[in-house]
């Protein structure tokens, strides 16, 4: 099948074909149609399968079959809510992409930036409104955004915004956007919290999942290379120069602990750049087109960054920590492996990660292969120690992680510890706002 078969616009399949694209994915052959029908859609993919793809070009055919009015301002006719910056950005350069044959007008809102340029914009009036949940509520407190005109709504990894503690902000733009409206959930993985959202929000939607919940891309190569946790920057540096890496996403559990990494591998000669939620937006940005020039060789990021990057033909991702969350290697690995293409997946793992290891192994349904570096064989005397998460420590407040992932934390690492799936506190609301909006 190809793209010409989908029914598509001969405009959007000009702007696909000059993008490289001859073959749609399995999530957009069958969610492309079903959208252009204008039904109500779940769609669930393994990450990096091209599921944004499968949203924009049938939202973009919709709206261009309508010509926006002549006179006035322009009704926002499509809102696309995302979780991160990163991904927000993202799916607007897909929108422009695909759209640049139309005679569509779009933009994105996000925080981190100064928002009376994103105002000028929206009283200029567009066509397509993509936005992160908290900008998008300060610019309805502004009154510079109009959401009464929406047509299609789509939340993208709508299980990471209520992860990251999103969901109050969610229902609050629901109540803004008509009734009457298609509405589309697109997500790496569906929880069950996830499902039930959808059962009070979705008309008879249809159910696309390309793969099991939770699975890999089938094209990832992932190795585990056990070392003590005192040498793992050590051997990180090893094996990018041995093994002549030169384009590396590293996943570091803490925005601390990305920071001093990065500055490690620096003195060790490596360019690297650190990115996560304290930086600004300013920074994030450069820091990422850097890394996909090739003028950062390696990207260390926390996992707040994990759904929010596309880099075209990625071959490396490592987790220097595995993370807390077994759910989020799956998207953290997912970064590598796209849209078909070969990638390798690396963990470096010490004694006090064989839990998480284990947890991550059962979600997978895999045992994932482990080699030993010559030179960086474990201490087997070395007894492992409780996982910290990091945070500062404040007599008066709530802890909280500072990798903004959303989850509550504890002193120490304890898997059968913590708030019950969906159960979220206002401090993880909070935090999860800051961290992504």
């Amino acid at each position: 099948m190809s793209f010409d078969n989908l029914g598509l616009r001969a405009e959007l399949v000009r702007a696909v074909s000059e993008k490289g694209y001859d073959t749609p994915t399995p999530i957009q052959s069958q969610a492309i149609p079903l959208v252009l029908e204008g039904r109500d859609l779940m769609g669930s993919a393994q990450t990096g399968t091209g599921k944004t793809a499968g949203f924009t070009l049938p939202l973009l055919q919709r709206l261009a079959a309508t010509p926006p009015p002549q006179q006035g301002r322009r009704p926002i006719r499509a809102l696309v809510v995302t979780p991160t910056r990163e991904l927000a950005a993202q799916v607007h350069d897909s929108i422009v992409n695909y759209g640049r044959y139309l005679s569509l007008k779009s933009t994105v809102v996000f925080g981190g930036v100064s928002i009376n340029p994103q105002k000028q914009k929206l009283i200029r009036g567009v066509d397509i409104l993509v936005a992160t949940p908290g900008r998008l509520l300060d610019h309805v407190g502004q009154r510079s955004v109009d959401l009464s005109k929406v047509e299609l709504l789509v939340l993208d990894e709508a299980d990471r915004m209520l992860d990251m503690g999103f969901i109050h902000d969610i229902r609050k733009v629901l109540a803004l956007v008509p009734k009457q409206k298609q509405t589309l959930l697109f997500s790496a993985t569906f929880s069950d919290d996830i499902k039930k959202l959808a059962s009070g929000l979705m008309k008879s939607p249809a159910l696309i999942e390309v793969a099991r919940r939770n699975t890999t891309v089938e094209a990832i190569e992932q190795t585990v290379h056990p070392v003590d946790k005192s040498r793992k920057r050590e051997l990180l540096s090893f094996l990018i120069g041995s093994e002549r890496w030169q384009q590396v996403l590293v996943f570091s559990r803490t925005k601390h602990g990305a920071n001093r990494l990065a500055g490690q591998l620096v003195a060790d000669g490596i360019n690297a750049a650190a990115i996560h939620g304290n930086k600004s937006q300013g920074a994030r940005t450069r820091a990422l087109a850097e890394f996909k020039s090739g003028k950062v060789q390696v990207l260390v990021a926390t996992d707040i960054a994990a759904r929010g990057l596309d880099i075209d033909q990625l071959p490396h991702v490592v987790n220097f920590d595995l993370p807390n969350v077994p759910e989020d290697y799956v998207h953290r690995i997912g970064r590598t492996g796209r849209a078909g293409r070969e990638g390798e997946a690396v963990s470096l793992v010490c004694v006090d990660e064989l839990k998480l290891l284990k947890d991550i192994e059962r979600l997978i349904k895999r045992e994932i292969p482990k080699r030993v570096i010559e030179g960086y064989e474990p201490d087997a005397s070395i007894k492992a120690e409780p996982i910290e998460n990091g945070r500062t420590q404040n007599r008066n407040r709530p802890k909280r992680n500072s990798s903004g992932n959303g989850k509550r934390p504890s002193a120490k690492f304890n898997p059968k510890s913590g708030p019950k799936p969906g159960q979220k506190s206002g401090n993880q609301r909070s935090q999860g706002r800051r961290a992504a909006a």
